[in-house]
C-alpha cells in the first residue's frame, strides 16, 4: 500500500502488512537516515504497537512528523481510520 504522507519532507510511504504484522516500510524523500532507522524499527511489530508508540510524534514546531505519518499510514493500510 502507497501512503502519502502530509506535512512531512517525505513523499510517500509504502506499507506492507502480513496480517496485523508489519512486513516491510519504505519512505521515498525525507531524511534518510532517520526515515531507514524508523522503517526497520517497526518490521516485524503488531501495527497497533507501532501506531501507539508512533503516534503524535512531532518535527520541530511542525504538528506531525515522519513517525507520525507512517502511524497513519499504517492504520490506513490496516483499514482503520487515518
Amino acid at each position: 500500500m502507497e501512503y502519502r504522507p502530509k506535512g512531512v519532507c517525505s513523499q510517500r510511504i509504502i506499507v506492507e502488512l502480513n496480517g496485523d504484522t508489519v512486513e516491510h516500510v519504505e519512505f521515498i524523500g525525507g531524511c534518510s537516515g532517520n526515515t531507514q532507522g524508523v522503517a526497520r524499527l517497526v518490521e516485524g511489530m503488531k501495527v497497533q504497537d507501532a501506531v501507539s508508540r508512533l503516534q503524535g510524534i512531532r518535527c520541530g514546531f511542525k504538528p506531525t512528523s515522519c513517525p507520525d505519518q507512517l502511524a497513519k499510514a499504517l492504520l490506513a493500510a490496516s483499514g482503520q481510520e487515518a
